[in-house]
């Protein structure tokens, strides 16, 4: 299975339709260098990986990165304690604000997750 479908599931259309969208020729780097050789590289799994984006989109102050990839932490094996720990831990080293934000996200995606009816 491809890497972004392991991290993206069910949005995986949408999202490589807006990464295209945006721009083409990015998208294609995106796509063959970020996901499918590093996130593909034996060493770390796909959980830890995408445990370690999280922290680092916190760090940059990517919202809507940090909810795909909060996603495609769970997609991959994380529980639920294990990103809100990841989350707790960024805050020592990006800051409180950025965590709580990231927090917040988190909490949505695990409401919307559990409604019934999606």
């Amino acid at each position: 299975m491809s890497t972004r479908k392991a991290i993206w599931g069910d949005n995986f259309e949408a999202i490589e339709q807006s990464l295209t969208e945006v721009d083409p020729d990015l998208y294609a780097y995106i796509r063959d260098f970020a996901y499918e050789e590093v996130l593909a590289r034996p060493g770390l799994d796909l959980k830890t990986r995408e445990l370690l984006a999280i922290t680092s989109l916190i760090g940059l102050g990517a919202p809507k990165e940090t909810a795909t990839h909060l996603e495609g932490a769970l997609r991959n094996g994380a529980t639920v304690q294990e990103v809100r720990e990841t989350i707790i831990q960024s805050a020592l080293f990006v800051g409180f604000p950025s965590a709580l934000g990231a927090m917040k996200t988190l909490h949505a995606l695990l409401r919307k997750r559990h409604t019934p009816g999606e």
